[in-house]
């Protein structure tokens, strides 16, 4: 929903982005979060299906509970559909209870596939009616054509008469739970609230090539373990180079950024696409998210073509300085493949960004300033290259359905604790273009206290931005 638009009035159903705070209570700090990717998606097909559909991204519209209740309420939709994540449950609870009680609710989100019991029992949720797991793209047309057809789709629950029904349907249809990426839709932008956007001063739109991931990163709600009904799928080249063309055309757009984590993943696939872009000449730039173990090792004429396309910067997990580490994550890379792959972009004239993360479970102190001296020596490594280095820290969260999940509550700690996020970060010491990735259990996974990691997150980001 563009500033410019009015949610639509008595729509089959309308998709909810919920707000990240409830701003009721205190203003949004930022001006931008990512756009909904997976509800436009959902939105775009329903409505090729003939359903009146609309997005409401309350994080991006900075509202707050109870005036997102008052414009659902007054444009009464048969169905409103909430996308459910950790940090943000409690926001969606609260709405829920704000709502007409005669407007049908559909849930999903990572949250709804990780812990769909606890979700359909718990009472505070007046009604679900179609509680839907993963991708929901061809399901959801399905439930507004006739909210019966939830018996026969496969990963769709719902409650009744105060139960829930949770039936275990098979089905030979693959696509209902893993949709062909190049039959879908190009994306309709109209569903994206800040999309295309301004990024320092360049028209940026962001972009999805792939879907699913073979790697099985502990912390990750997309680890392969926790999802065996998603296979991995990569859009054909001749797709993406569709979607760039309409968004050169329609929006001017400058820059993609490619938000999956899979794009720099495959190298015969990349070469491909890549040379694509190549014979496109559209004159564009792009980012991404690359893998280390295949950057690190890559020959230098795939980097040379990743340059050549029109690469600006690369995005990279690599979340610790500890080797030791780095194996409990499972992240299948090592510190000397780090630094590897960070000298070979930035020798090219390609960016890098570091995704770290300290207060991992067993984390030890000396493994925590291991981290931190790994940023300052890959600062040191990159100073003069033509591409610079620059990281992006986190403290620790844990996620319902990811493998650590359940190591941890083995280890004793409790799912409810782990549950209670807390957006206490908001304080000077933490920029306000963080704001959501500023949120924490307070709960000590490793031998390093909270406070200390806190102070130690706040003062190399502060560092950062003084590069």
């Amino acid at each position: 929903m563009k500033p410019d638009r009015k949610i639509t009035a008595g729509a089959d159903l309308l998709l909810v982005n919920t707000p990240l705070k409830n701003y009721d209570l205190s203003p949004r700090r930022n001006d931008f979060t990512l756009p909904t990717i997976g509800l436009g998606y959902i939105a775009t097909c329903a409505e090729l299906a003939g359903f009146a559909v609309d997005v409401l991204d309350a994080e991006a519209l900075g509202l707050g509970l109870s005036k997102i209740a008052g414009l659902i309420n007054d444009a009464g939709p048969r169905w409103v559909g909430l996308n459910l994540l950790a940090p943000t449950y409690v926001h969606s609870v609260g709405l829920l209870r704000l709502l007409d009680p005669g407007i049908s609710v559909m849930l999903g989100g990572h949250q709804a596939k990780a812990m769909p019991r606890a979700i359909l029992e718990d009472v505070r949720i007046p009604r679900i009616d179609a509680l839907v797991l993963g991708e929901a793209e061809t399901r959801v047309p399905r439930l507004l054509a006739d909210v019966e057809a939830r018996r026969e789709l496969p990963g769709v629950y719902w409650r009744q008469a105060g139960s829930a029904i949770m039936p275990a349907v098979r089905t030979k249809d693959p696509l209902l739970l893993a949709p062909d990426v190049d039959a879908m839709p190009l994306l309709d932008r109209r569903f994206l609230q800040q999309d295309p956007y301004i990024d320092d001063g360049v028209l940026e739109s962001a972009m999805v090539a792939s879907r699913g991931c073979p790697f099985d990163c502990s912390f990750c709600g997309a680890a392969i373990s926790s999802n065996p009904d998603v296979t991995v799928r990569m859009r054909r080249p001749d797709g993406l180079m569709t979607e760039i063309r309409q968004l050169r055309s329609l929006y001017g757009v400058q820059r993609i950024r490619f938000v999956d984590d899979l794009f720099l993943a495959n190298t015969r696939l990349m070469r491909t696409t890549l040379n694509a872009f190549i014979d496109e000449a559209l004159d564009m730039s792009w980012d991404a998210t690359g893998r280390i173990n295949v950057l690190a090792t890559a020959r230098d004429d795939l980097l040379a073509l990743i340059s050549e396309s029109g690469c600006r910067e690369v995005a990279l997990g690599i979340e610790t300085g500890s080797d030791r580490l780095l194996s409990h994550v499972d992240k299948k890379i090592t510190v000397a493949q780090v630094a590897q792959a960070v000298i070979r972009l930035c020798r090219r004239g390609i960016h890098v960004k570091g995704y770290f993360i300290l207060g991992l479970p067993t984390e030890t102190r000396g493994e925590h300033q291991a981290t931190l001296d790994l940023i300052r020596r890959l600062w040191d490594l990159t100073e003069g290259l033509p591409g610079r280095f620059r990281c992006s820290v986190f403290e620790y969260r844990p996620y319902p359905g990811t493998p650590d999940w359940q190591r941890l509550i083995v280890a004793g700690y409790s799912p409810h604790a782990m549950l209670k996020y807390a957006d206490s970060l908001d304080d000077e010491s933490f920029s306000p273009d963080r704001d959501e990735f500023n949120f924490s259990t307070g709960l000590q996974f490793g031998e390093v206290p909270v406070t200390t990691i806190r102070q130690n997150l706040a003062a190399i980001m502060r560092e950062q931005r003084q590069r």
